[in-house]
């Protein structure tokens, strides 16, 4: 089989194999393995992220592991052996589909959407780290087809299991600062706006330059120009530090507020580069209200030097971090650290009682869901809605004016000009 492989007949292969996925037992919802059995686990993107995933997933059989740079991927095929080793995970999906349980996938954003939708349609557990996918109409269809499918899925939205999310969770839950109309999230950072590139050497031989681009527009290789990490500020690629950070921090107000789908978005920042991500923005969303919640307000901002407010209500929180804004007081928190405000008002504070228990630890959770345990807490039809939240900041910025939205039906109306923002043209041979 050549190493390009044609797209109609690889969609082909997966739909038959779709069909007849759900016959030999291999799905969750029909035979899940037991809890002492080992899965079969086929890992695409080793280096990086992908090995820290692998570390956490080695006690499973690791039965294929596929990647385009082989110096990226050394340790693992050293460590794996037996893995059968892949450059095209079309090849993989192709050869082994009755060998694997569950896919993990740390490729870079745009190729995230095609080996996932592959695997889910052979009825396979995704593990997928974030943002999920490149563009918003991509994590819609890995949401939907994630619960059509019923297979087991995690976003890599590791912090979540950290105990003082807990704490945090349980803070706004039980009303500690009462009801929340307002809530700042920020990243501490101004990456983005790489240079371009001035050089244009030859691929080096350890790298399948034509499978890194994947679906993404065909463009000249240049050494440490997108390749290996710096692809996140490259719109072709990556989604910025919005795609990047976002769906980290902003899991914390999106589990504690109960948050969905925003009605209204807003963003603004430097002028917009048609290739490269901004080195700062500030995305406002606005969120209906939820039982007996009110609306609230979302601020995202990617800023160096923290959100204005803080120094509004002389508050000093270096780094990364959220700021509840209730109508009895404010929490000023980050992934290990928590605070009431005002400070003499909760310098007698009692805690609600704990009601989040610990968590096995991130990768277990999923582990445990594909052998047919509990879902994973970051599963799509949790972090669906947060990823799009993400990517619909980067259409705000990106389209450049305000707009309301309407989740269901994925359409901005009155703005006709923030429909093709959604989604993007595949290169010839990754049409899905």
């Amino acid at each position: 089989m050549s190493e390009r492989i044609n797209r109609r007949e690889m969609l082909h292969g997966t739909a038959v194999a779709g069909a007849s996925i759900w016959l030999c037992g291999r799905s969750v919802g029909a035979d899940a393995k037991s809890p002492n059995d080992k899965l079969d686990i086929a890992v695409i993107g080793p280096g990086g992220q992908g090995k820290i995933n692998l570390n956490a997933l080695a006690q499973q059989n690791i039965v294929a592991i596929c990647d385009v740079d082989d110096q990226r991927a050394g340790k693992a095929y050293q460590r794996f052996p037996k893995a059968k080793k892949y450059y095209d995970y079309r090849r993989l999906f192709d050869e082994m589909e009755s060998q694997i349980d569950a896919v993990v996938i740390s490729t870079p954003d745009h190729t995230h959407f095609h080996p996932a939708m592959m695997a889910m349609r052979m009825g396979k557990h995704c593990y997928c780290e974030k943002p999920m996918a490149h563009n918003m109409t991509q994590v819609r269809a890995m949401t939907e087809l994630a619960a059509e499918k019923k297979v087991a899925t995690q976003l890599g939205v590791q912090r979540h299991v950290y105990p003082n999310m807990h704490r945090i969770v349980e803070l706004i839950r039980s009303g500690a600062i009462g009801p929340v109309k307002e809530c700042y999230a920020w990243v501490a950072t101004d990456r983005g706006m790489p240079p371009m590139p001035t050089e244009f050497p030859a691929v080096p031989s350890h790298l399948k330059w034509d499978l890194w681009l994947g679906p993404a527009p065909e463009r000249a290789y240049s050494p440490d120009t997108y390749a290996p990490y710096k692809w996140r500020f490259w719109w072709d690629f990556g989604t910025g530090e919005m795609g990047n950070w976002g769906c980290h921090i902003l899991d914390i107000p999106y589990w504690a507020l109960g948050l969905r789908y925003p009605n209204h978005v807003a963003a603004s920042g430097p002028p917009v580069d048609a290739q490269r991500t901004p080195k700062s923005m500030d995305v406002r969303y606005e969120f209906p209200a939820r039982g007996d919640q009110p609306p609230v307000t979302l601020h995202w901002l990617h800023t160096k030097k923290g959100p204005a407010v803080l120094a509004e209500n002389n508050l000093s929180h270096p780094g990364s971090g959220v700021l509840f804004v209730g109508s009895e007081g404010m929490l000023l928190c980050d992934f290990k650290k928590r605070k009431l405000y005002p400070e003499k008002k909760f310098a007698d504070f009692e805690p609600p009682p704990r009601s989040i228990p610990d968590s096995p630890g991130f990768h277990q959770e999923w582990i445990n869901a594909c052998k047919g345990g509990p879902p994973a807490t970051c599963n799509f039809d949790y972090s669906g809605p947060l990823a799009e939240t993400v990517t619909l900041g980067n259409v705000a910025y990106r389209v450049g004016h305000e707009f309301a939205w309407d989740a269901a039906q994925m359409q901005a109306p009155g703005s006709d000009d923030v429909q093709p923002w959604l989604s993007e043209p595949y290169r010839e041979g990754w049409e899905i």
